[in-house]
């Protein structure tokens, strides 16, 4: 499961792929986490924008407020749960990222790691939204990511994004047969552990 992320100049990011903007933070953030409002890219008749949601979606059986909204869906059971099965047939979005963290459990701790593309390239996970919310959407770790976690966020790439959009394509088959992009890794230190803590020394090596 991935609960923190980094987002930089996330307008200037998207500006060949998007028609307009609505009202966002652009404020660099290297700790992004649940319940924030951060920058996502959704699809509209007249072309896309980018949008601020929050991340971490409260389903409606949920009536008790203490329990923390899901933030991730596995794209394995996203056919079988109703909920998830109406968003990713209706309702997907991208989340703009530069990278991810992720903490490999060790003996007696857990060490973060920073994920980012292999190529350099702007990250696009896909997700789905419920009116302002949204879910990033997880999968199976790739070879050289399972040492550090059996999970990872399912990365779209730039040119494939209007396929992702496409509400014709059935979405959960779109993505389980899609080859994701190569990433590449390091350990960080483990202020990141903090959500206060939110400077760009977090995902040095």
């Amino acid at each position: 499961m991935c609960g923190r992320y980094v987002v930089t100049n996330a307008v200037a990011k998207t500006k060949k792929i998007i028609k307009s903007v609505a009202i966002v933070n652009g404020t660099d953030n290297f700790n992004a986490h649940p319940q924030q409002k951060l920058p996502t890219i959704k699809s509209f008749t007249n072309g896309k924008a980018v949008v601020s949601l929050q991340w971490g979606l409260t389903p409606f059986w949920i009536k008790e407020r203490k329990i923390k909204p899901i933030i991730n869906a596995r794209l394995e059971t996203l056919n079988e749960k109703i909920s998830f099965k109406n968003l990713i047939k209706n309702n997907r979005c991208l989340v703009v990222a530069d990278g991810y963290y992720e903490w490999k459990r060790e003996k007696i701790s857990k060490q973060p790691y920073y994920f980012t593309r292999l190529d350099n390239q702007t990250i696009f996970f896909a997700a789905i939204y419920k009116d302002c919310q949204f879910i990033i959407i997880t999968m199976q770790a790739n070879s050289n990511v399972v040492d550090i976690h059996y999970r990872q966020l399912v990365i779209i790439n730039e040119e494939d994004l209007n396929d992702y959009f496409n509400l014709k394509i059935e979405g959960t088959s779109f993505l389980k047969s899609y080859k994701a992009p190569k990433l590449k890794f390091h350990p960080v230190n483990k202020n990141v552990n903090e959500p206060k803590n939110n400077t760009k020394e977090l995902i040095r090596a």
